[in-house]
C-alpha cells in the first residue's frame, strides 16, 4: 500500500514524511499555488516508471493514488485518443476524468483512494473504494484548508476537525460535499431472493482471485489454515502457472502463517500448504512478543478497538518478516465472514431477515475493522494486502443469494458459510481436504493461539486498577472502556492521538464474537459475556469459555502474571522464530 497526503489551500508540506513507512520506494510532491499533493510509493505495478503524482497529457490534471486498479488494461482500451506516460495501473484515472468528468469512479475495479486536482480551475475531487479497503481520512483546518491523508497521523495535529472518509463516496470541491458513488442493490438491505447457484458463486470468487494476480513484484498468500485463506491459496495455486507473475517470479506459490507455538492455525496451515505444495513460511511469536509490540501496533493501526488490536498484532509481526523475505504483496481472506455470516454468533440469528441485515451492517463497517487491520498492519512495513472476497462483482453475486441458504442449520449439516464451502466441495478436483473445507470458524486473534488473548487480559490487569475502571466514564465519556484490556489500549491511543476527533473515528458498542450491538440481542446470555473473541459465543464454539472453565475474565486470570514479568530473563527463546522460511526464489 502507498500513502497519500493532500493539503488543499495551505502552503505547508511538512507532514508528508509521517507516511514514509507506507511507501519506501519513492516520494513524490507536487505544488500548484496553495495546493500540495504528496505520495509515498510502494511499487507493485510498473516499478520502473510509475512514480507519482500522475498526470494527463498536458499535466493540467494531477492525481495522487493509493491502491490498485485491476481493470486498467480494459480502461486503457476505452481511451484510444489518450497518451499514457507510464505503465502504472493508476495512470488511467486522470484520463478517465478528462473524458467522463466526476462520474468515472464507478468504472474503476479495484481498491483505491485518490485526490485529483484540476489546475485549470483549481477544483479537486477525492474518492475512496467501495468498502474502504484502503484507508483514508479528511480534515479541515481553521485557515480554510482541506487535508486528505491515508492515515490519521498525516493530519491530526493540523486540523481543527477530522474524520474517516466514508467508503464508496466522492468529495467534490465544486459541490462542497460528499456523495455516494457506490450504490449496489444490497446496500438498501432489502431481502434478496435469488436461488443459490454454487457454480456461479465459485466462478465469481475464482475470477476475483485471478484478477489480483496482477503484479510486477514477488508475492504470496496469507494462510491461516481456515476456510477463507485456504480457498484463496488453493485458487491462487491453481491459476498461477501461465500468468505474467509466474513468468517473472516462478510458478511455485509462497504461503505465510503466524501463531503461538502449538496454535490451531499453525497446524492447519501446515497441512493445507503440504496439500497445495506451496513454499510455506511459518512464524512463531510469544505472548511477550505481542505485548512488546502493542504500542507500535496502536500507533500504526490508529484504533483502540479491542478485537482489531488483538488480531493486528500477530499480523503486524508477520508482515515485518514477510517484507524481510523480499515479498511486497500478499493476498488475504478478509471479508468472507461479513458476506456469508461466518462469525459464530450467526448461529443464533432468529430468521433470514435478521441474518441478512446483519451481514449488510458488517460489510458497511469493514473499513473500521478488518479492512483497517489488513491495510495498516501490512503497510507499516511496506507490504500490500489484497482481499478478493471484497471484489465488487463477487459481493454482488454473494449478496444476491436468498439468505435462507446462508442460515446455519446444524440439523441439516449446514454450518457457518455452508454456501461457500459447498461451492468448492468438488469431489473430482478437490480444492482442499474435506476437514479443512469444513473446519469451524476461528477468528484470527483466537486461531493464532488461545493464550494470546488470555495473556493480553492478564497484562492489562497489571496496568489498569479497579479505581481506574470506576472512573472510566468520566475520563473517556465517548466509547467508555468496559474492561481493563480496553482501558489499557485506550490510554495508549490517547497518548498518540489526543484529539477528540481521533477518538470519534473508532467504533464502539456492545459486541460478542465480533457481532454488532443489535445482534447481541439474539441470545440473552451474551449480554453477560461481552467479548469479541469467538470463544464468547457460548454453546457454539468448540472451545467456548464456558467449556474451559468459566468466563472470559476467569480465563485471563489463569495466565500467571509472574510469567509475563519474568519473560525478559536471559533464558527466554528468540522473540520471533521462523520455521522453514526459505528465501523467495527470484527467476530472471
Amino acid at each position: 500500500m502507498c500513502g497519500i497526503l493532500a493539503v488543499l489551500g495551505c502552503s505547508d508540506d511538512s507532514q508528508t514524511k509521517r507516511l514514509k513507512h507506507r511507501g519506501p520506494d519513492w516520494s513524490g510532491l507536487y505544488q500548484h499555488g496553495d495546493c500540495f499533493l504528496a505520495h509515498q510509493r510502494l511499487a507493485i505495478i510498473d516499478p520502473a516508471s510509475g512514480d507519482q503524482p500522475l498526470y494527463n497529457e498536458d499535466k493540467a490534471i494531477v492525481v495522487t493514488v493509493n491502491g490498485e486498479i485491476y481493470n486498467h488494461e480494459q480502461l486503457r482500451n476505452r481511451l484510444p485518443n489518450h497518451k499514457f506516460r507510464t505503465g502504472s495501473d493508476c495512470d488511467v484515472i486522470a484520463h478517465l476524468y478528462e473524458e467522463y468528468g466526476e462520474d468515472f469512479v464507478d468504472m474503476l475495479d479495484g481498491m483505491f483512494s485518490f485526490v485529483l486536482l484540476d489546475t485549470r480551475d483549481n477544483s479537486f475531487i477525492v474518492a475512496r473504494d467501495a468498502v474502504g479497503i484502503t484507508s483514508l481520512y479528511i480534515g479541515w483546518g481553521l485557515d480554510g484548508s482541506i487535508w486528505i491523508s491515508s492515515e490519521l497521523k498525516g493530519l491530526n495535529d493540523d486540523c481543527e476537525h477530522f474524520q474517516c472518509f466514508p467508503p464508496g463516496h466522492l468529495y467534490s470541491s465544486n459541490n462542497g460535499g460528499f456523495r455516494r458513488w457506490y450504490n449496489p442493490i444490497w446496500f438498501s438491505e432489502a431481502i434478496p431472493s435469488s436461488p443459490y447457484d454454487p457454480l456461479a458463486l465459485r466462478r465469481a470468487f475464482e475470477n476475483a482471485v485471478i484478477k489480483r494476480l496482477m503484479t510486477d513484484v514477488p508475492f504470496g498468500v496469507l494462510l491461516s489454515g481456515g476456510l477463507d485463506s485456504s480457498l484463496v491459496a488453493s485458487i491462487t495455486a491453481r491459476h498461477l502457472a501461465g500468468t505474467k507473475a509466474a513468468k517473472q517470479w516462478g510458478s511455485q506459490l509462497h504461503s505465510f502463517c503466524v501463531g503461538l507455538e502449538g496454535s490451531p492455525d499453525l497446524k492447519a496451515a501446515r497441512e493445507v500448504a503440504d496439500y497445495l505444495g506451496t513454499v510455506h513460511h511459518e512464524f512463531h511469536f510469544t505472548v511477550q512478543d505481542g505485548i512488546d509490540a502493542i504500542e507500535d501496533v496502536i500507533y500504526h493501526i490508529e484504533t483502540y478497538d479491542v478485537t482489531t488490536i488483538r488480531a493486528s498484532t500477530p499480523m503486524f509481526l508477520m508482515s515485518r518478516k514477510i517484507k524481510a523475505l523480499g515479498v511486497k504483496m500478499v493476498i488475504s481472506g478478509e471479508g468472507s465472514d461479513e458476506i456469508f455470516g461466518g462469525y459464530l454468533y450467526f448461529h443464533k440469528a432468529p430468521n433470514k431477515e435478521e441474518f441478512h441485515r446483519e451481514t449488510c451492517h458488517k460489510i458497511k463497517a469493514l473499513h473500521q475493522y478488518d479492512c483497517l487491520r489488513a491495510n495498516k498492519s501490512t503497510s507499516a512495513w511496506g507490504l500490500e494486502a489484497r482481499v478478493p472476497f471484497l471484489d465488487k462483482d463477487f459481493i454482488n453475486v454473494a449478496m444476491a443469494i436468498d439468505p435462507q441458504w446462508k442460515m446455519i442449520r446444524p440439523e441439516e449439516g449446514r454450518i457457518e458459510k455452508w454456501v461457500l464451502r459447498k461451492a468448492f466441495d468438488d469431489e473430482d478436483h478437490p480444492y482442499l481436504p474435506k476437514h479443512i473445507l469444513y473446519r469451524q470458524k476461528e477468528q484470527f486473534s483466537d486461531g493464532v493461539g488461545y493464550s494470546w488473548i488470555d495473556g493480553l487480559k492478564a497484562h492489562a490487569a497489571l496496568h489498569v486498577t479497579d479505581k481506574m475502571m470506576q472512573n472510566a466514564e468520566f475520563i473517556f465519556p465517548h466509547n467508555t472502556p468496559n474492561t481493563k484490556e480496553a482501558y489499557y489500549y485506550r490510554m495508549i491511543f490517547e497518548r498518540f492521538f489526543p484529539q477528540n476527533s481521533a477518538s470519534l473515528t473508532v467504533p464502539g458498542g456492545a459486541s460478542v464474537a465480533c457481532s454488532t450491538a443489535k445482534a447481541v440481542e439474539w441470545d440473552a446470555s451474551w449480554s453477560n459475556n461481552l467479548d469479541p473473541s469467538g470463544r464468547a459465543a457460548l454453546g457454539v464454539h468448540l472451545s467456548a469459555y464456558a467449556d474451559t472453565g468459566g468466563s472470559a475474565a476467569a480465563q485471563a486470570a489463569k495466565v500467571s502474571s509472574s510469567k509475563m514479568i519474568n519473560n525478559n530473563n536471559n533464558n527466554v527463546p528468540p522473540r520471533m522464530m521462523e520455521v522453514s522460511a526459505k528465501e523467495v526464489a527470484i527467476h530472471g
